[in-house]
């Protein structure tokens, strides 16, 4: 019921009964879903199986979230239409498709959905993204845990949120009279906002509610819904179907669209009700949020010249009780799908619910990080908020890890219930000591950096008098690299995960190894090919190291002396080391390292061998290229 808020609509004219498809046809033009599935499933099974009878019999079920049925009807199209098949009824069959539990197919018939919309971002997503489904079910970027269908949840529709001086306001659809009119999108009664205090059960560690009741001062004989309140608790915005106290007001096409209200609290009771002036009786606006700051109002609306079916805006709230001019947050955020159901949390974060992102079901609920009052790329919250239903409606209180979403998944009370989470923040603190290889001496100012999988670095810290360092409150179960660094030190680094205990302490030490040694820059050995005096791709790499210490002391001069194995003759391998140690020289001064810093290179051939390898022993080719090496001698510091 939730979802279809922004499109619930009251045909204002009466409905001349007379041929059924006449009949059939004006149900489902106003949105009565349950009663146009009805009628056209009796007109195909008199033998009318049209592209249209099918298509609308698709339509209805899946816009009532019933995908079993909606699967069935768009298969039938799709075996027999398929050539003149509309574009959009591609992204539905996929949707209903995933929504019960067919993800290969569903993305067979998204692909296929892509080639026909070539632009059309929601299947450029699976083509970026192949691997989305399982990312989306295992990977854990918050942990909710404690997922609880509430105990106010009825057999009817219960759904949405707004947490407020310890209470949930929320709608629902269950009867509060014997003569409920009932609504002919999905034959259940009319929306009212009800209020109910949080309780927190300390032995089953969940969140519900108790002691609900109507805020019947809002309520009119047609939909209220989606409420929030200001800090102070004075001003209220909600969603109405448009009505003015005494009937429904029509736009050009006689249909009822739904607008954002103001209440003020007068006296305790919610009055003076007013609807804002950017509403329009062409088109409806809903689902009102606002920003951390109180400054900004957002809706989602189905106005002209948006990017889908649904978009989110952003209106000012100016201080002389007026508004600016409605913003559409821009493709970033909203699809050719429906965006719905923002909320923005006191972080400044933004959470939606979507069908045209990729997702695991039909409506997914995604978050979006704010940088310099630009919303960023969206990302799935992933299972086990979402689903392979409709999942939507997502509040969170930061302060106290709780929240509340809606879905109308498998296992629920009704149509659409109310889900509380706890969410679990585990955080592990990361500690060792950085300390001289050999010699285990702690390491005084050493650079320690905390590297996620992504290659940023998310902390940095110089160890003390003890080479210790902290990293505090760090995400479970995550991969990093630490990396410890210093001058004239080579760097170390370790691949670490941390675990999934909260406050668990993740202990990794490092070493250091000495670059000056005595009278040398001590490095890996550089080898050579055989018979070569090319610098390998590896040599350049511990050549690195020379070159950081010589800049690090700007008057130190290095002598270099390289050495050969003992194939091949005496004097070609004093003439090959020869050229190996200018070689080396040539790429340590390209390195910008004036050559007046070097002051000799001797190439000793094979006059001193590491090993027995010399002329008159066999050796393995490994053997001889333990001979092949260079070493840096400190002339001058």
């Amino acid at each position: 019921m939730g979802k279809q808020l922004v499109v619930i609509f009251i045909f204002l004219s009466g409905i001349c009964l007379g041929q059924r498809k006449y009949t059939a046809d004006k149900y489902f033009e106003v949105f009565a879903y349950k009663k146009a599935a009805e009628l056209y499933e009796k007109i195909y099974d008199k033998g009318n199986e049209s592209y249209e009878i099918v298509s609308r019999l698709g339509d209805s079920h899946y816009y009532n979230s019933e995908f079993l049925e909606a699967e069935k009807w768009y298969k039938i199209l799709m075996d027999n239409y398929e050539s003149i098949t509309a574009s959009e009824y591609f992204f539905r069959y996929a949707q209903s498709l995933k929504s019960n539990g067919k993800i290969k197919e569903s993305d067979k018939w998204l692909l296929k959905f892509s080639k026909i919309k070539e632009n059309d971002s929601r299947g450029q997503a699976l083509e970026e993204n192949e691997d989305y489904f399982n990312k989306y079910s295992n990977e854990k970027k918050k942990i909710f845990v404690n997922i609880t269908n509430l105990s106010v949840n009825t057999q009817y529709s219960d759904f949405g949120g707004f947490i407020y001086d310890n209470k949930l306001y929320f709608a629902s659809t269950k009867p509060i009279g014997e003569n409920d009119k009932l609504y002919k999108w999905n034959n259940q009664p009319h929306l009212n906002i009800y209020k109910a205090n949080e309780v927190y059960d300390e032995e089953k560690q969940i969140i519900d509610l108790e002691e609900e009741k109507i805020i019947s001062s809002l309520s009119s004989q047609y939909h209220e819904s989606n409420a929030v309140i200001t800090s102070d608790g004075k001003t209220m915005y909600f969603t109405r179907t448009n009505f003015n106290g005494k009937k429904l007001e029509g736009g050009d096409n006689q249909i009822a669209y739904l607008k954002i209200y103001k209440a003020e609290l007068i006296n305790g009771e919610w009055g003076n009700i007013k609807e804002l002036p950017f509403n329009n009786d062409n088109y409806s606006a809903g689902h009102p949020t606002l920003s951390p700051d109180e400054k900004t109002l957002y809706f989602i609306s189905d106005m002209p010249n948006g990017f889908g079916e649904t978009d989110i805006y952003k209106v000012a709230l100016l201080e002389d009780n007026t508004y600016g001019e409605p913003v559409n947050l821009g493709k970033e955020i909203n699809t050719e799908g429906r965006e719905m159901f923002p909320f923005i949390a006191k972080n400044n974060t933004l959470y939606f619910a979507s069908d045209g992102h990729l997702g695991l079901g039909a409506l997914d609920i995604f978050e979006s990080k704010n940088n310099s009052d630009t919303y960023q790329k969206p990302n799935n919250l992933g299972a086990p908020i979402n689903g392979s239903y409709d999942d939507f409606a997502f509040v969170i209180d930061d302060e106290r890890n709780k929240g509340f979403f809606s879905s109308n998944r498998k296992g629920g009370k009704g149509d659409d219930d109310i889900y509380s989470f706890i969410l679990y923040n585990c955080k592990e603190d990361i500690t060792g000591i950085v300390s001289e290889e050999k010699s285990n001496k702690p390491i005084l100012g050493a650079t320690v950096k905390l590297i996620d999988s992504n290659g940023k670095v998310q902390a940095q810290q110089v160890t003390g008098k003890n080479g210790d360092y902290r990293f505090v409150e760090v995400d479970c179960e995550k991969k990093f690299v630490i990396i410890a660094e210093k001058e004239d030190y080579k760097a170390d680094t370790k691949q670490l995960q941390t675990l999934n205990v909260n406050k668990e302490l993740v202990t990794t030490n490092l070493s250091l190894k000495p670059l000056i040694i005595e009278n040398q820059i001590v490095i890996n050995s550089i080898y050579f090919d055989f018979d070569e005096y090319t610098i390998r791709k590896d040599a350049e790499y511990e050549l690195e190291h020379i070159v950081s210490v010589m800049k690090n002391h700007p008057e130190m001069i290095i002598r270099i002396e390289s050495h050969t194995d003992s194939r091949g003759s005496k004097e070609y391998n004093k003439k090959l080391s020869d050229k190996r140690a200018k070689s080396t020289k040539a790429y340590i001064v390209s390195r910008g390292i004036s050559p007046e810093r070097i002051e000799k290179t001797l190439g000793y051939g094979e006059e001193k061998l590491l090993n027995n390898c010399d002329d008159t022993t066999s050796c393995s080719t490994k053997e001889h290229q333990k001979n092949r090496r260079s070493y840096f001698y400190i002339v001058k510091k």
